[in-house]
C-alpha cells in the first residue's frame, strides 16, 4: 500500500463485506429465477441441489470479488496489495500445505473416534443431483476453484487487511475471521462447523504470518478437494 492509501474502517470494513456478499447473493438469486422460470418467492428449496448450488456460486463469487476489488481500490491503493494478492514463498506454501494435510488427517481421526460421518448429508445430496444433472464437473470447479477464492478474498483478504492495524491485532482477527467464516455455513451441523473454525485459524495464522491470501486459497482448495474426494468415494464404495 502506498502512503497515501488508508484501509477503511472496522466498521466500514465489515460493512462493505456484508453488502458484497449479499449483492453477490442476490444477483444469484436473480440468475435462478431466469434459470428455472419462476419468481423468486416461487423458488424451491435448493438447499441441497447440485445444479443450483453450483449457479449461484458461479454467479455470485465474480460480483462479490469485482465489489471488494472495487471497494479496496477506494482506498488508495491497488486491489491486489490491499487484499494480500500476492505469491507465497515456496517454504511458506510447504509449511502451509504440510499444515493443512495434519490437520485435516487430524479431523477426520476425530470424526471417525467420535462416530461421526466424514461425508454430510449436504455433501451427498449436492453431489447425487449434481451427477444426475450432468453438471458434476461444474460442481467440482465451483467448490474446488470458485469458492475458495471467494471465500478468502472476503474474510482472510477484505476483513483482515480492514481489521489488523497493528500486531497486537493478530490474534483476536484471526479469531473474528475464522468465526464468521465457519457460522455462514450453515448448511452443516456444529461438528462440522466447528472443524471449519478450526481450519479458519489456521489459514487466518498463515495469512498473517506470509502475508499472502493466494496461499490460502490454494489451501482452502486442498481442504474442499479433500471433501469432494471422500464424497465421490464414499458414493462410489457404499452409494
Amino acid at each position: 500500500m502506498t502512503e497515501e492509501s488508508k484501509p477503511w474502517g472496522r466498521a466500514a470494513t465489515f460493512a462493505l463485506a456484508v453488502l458484497a456478499l449479499l449483492i453477490g447473493q442476490f444477483v444469484a438469486l436473480f440468475a435462478l429465477t431466469f434459470w428455472y422460470g419462476q419468481g423468486l418467492g416461487h423458488l424451491p428449496d435448493f438447499s441441497g441441489d447440485g445444479l443450483a448450488i453450483t449457479l449461484v456460486i458461479t454467479v455470485s463469487t465474480p460480483v462479490q470479488v469485482g465489489l471488494l476489488a472495487l471497494f479496496a481500490t477506494r482506498t488508495g491503493a491497488s486491489a491486489a496489495d490491499y487484499l494480500g494478492l500476492k505469491w507465497p514463498s515456496r517454504g511458506e506454501f510447504l509449511f502451509g500445505l504440510a499444515a493443512t494435510v495434519t490437520l485435516i488427517v487430524a479431523a477426520n481421526l476425530v470424526s471417525w473416534l467420535l462416530g461421526h460421518n466424514l461425508v454430510t448429508p449436504f455433501q451427498t445430496d449436492i453431489y447425487t443431483t449434481a451427477s444426475a444433472a450432468g453438471w458434476l464437473l461444474w460442481l467440482l470447479i465451483a467448490v474446488v476453484i470458485l469458492t475458495p477464492i471467494g471465500e478468502e478474498i472476503l474474510f482472510r483478504g477484505f476483513l483482515f487487511r480492514g481489521w489488523l492495524r497493528n500486531p497486537g491485532d493478530a490474534r483476536a482477527v484471526i479469531v473474528a475471521t475464522a468465526l464468521l467464516w465457519a457460522i455462514i455455513h450453515v448448511q452443516y451441523d456444529w461438528f462440522v462447523i466447528a472443524q471449519i473454525f478450526a481450519f479458519g485459524l489456521l489459514l487466518g495464522w498463515l495469512r498473517w504470518a506470509s502475508g499472502s491470501v493466494i496461499l490460502t486459497i490454494l489451501l482452502h482448495a486442498l481442504i474442499n478437494a479433500e471433501g469432494m474426494l471422500e464424497t465421490v468415494l464414499s458414493q462410489k464404495w457404499f452409494g
